[in-house]
C-alpha cells in the first residue's frame, strides 16, 4: 500500500498513482470530507467522489507529476502545504502548472491525505 508518511510526501504518492493510470490510488491521497478548488473558477469538489471528478479526465494520459513542497507546517493531525507542480505528458509536454496551497489532514490508514486542496491558490472571496 501506498501512503504518506509525512503531508510533503503526498503529492509523490499522486504522482505514482497518476502515471500508473490509477484512478482510486489518486483518490487514496484524499480526505473523505475533502474540498478541491479546481478549476479555480469553479464550485469546489466534494468528498472522494470529488476527487474523482477532479481527476477523471487526467488518468487515461498517465501523465507526470513533479512537486516541489516549498512549506510544511504540521500542527497534531493538521498540516499547510505550499508548492509548485507542473504536470506534464509523457514526452514532456507541459499540461498544466501552478503554485497551490493545500491543507492536509492524516487519515485513517495512518498516512497523509489532502483536506483542502488549492491547486492554483486559494480562490478569492
Amino acid at each position: 500500500m501506498v501512503i504518506a508518511n509525512k503531508p510533503r510526501e503526498i503529492a509523490e504518492c499522486v504522482a505514482i498513482f497518476l502515471k500508473n493510470g490509477d484512478l482510486e490510488g489518486v483518490v487514496s491521497m484524499f480526505h473523505p470530507d475533502c474540498q478541491i478548488f479546481f478549476p479555480i473558477d469553479a464550485p469546489p469538489k466534494q468528498g472522494l467522489e470529488g476527487a474523482r471528478e477532479a481527476f477523471k479526465d487526467f488518468i487515461a494520459m498517465k501523465p507526470i507529476l513533479t512537486s516541489t513542497v516549498n512549506t510544511e507546517i504540521i500542527n497534531g493531525d493538521t498540516a499547510l502545504l505550499q508548492a509548485d507542480w507542473k504536470l506534464l505528458t509523457e514526452d514532456g509536454q507541459l499540461i498544466a502548472d501552478g503554485s497551490s496551497t493545500e491543507v492536509a489532514k492524516k487519515l485513517e490508514n495512518g498516512g497523509w491525505g489532502y483536506f483542502i486542496d488549492c491547486p492554483n491558490g486559494p480562490p478569492l472571496i
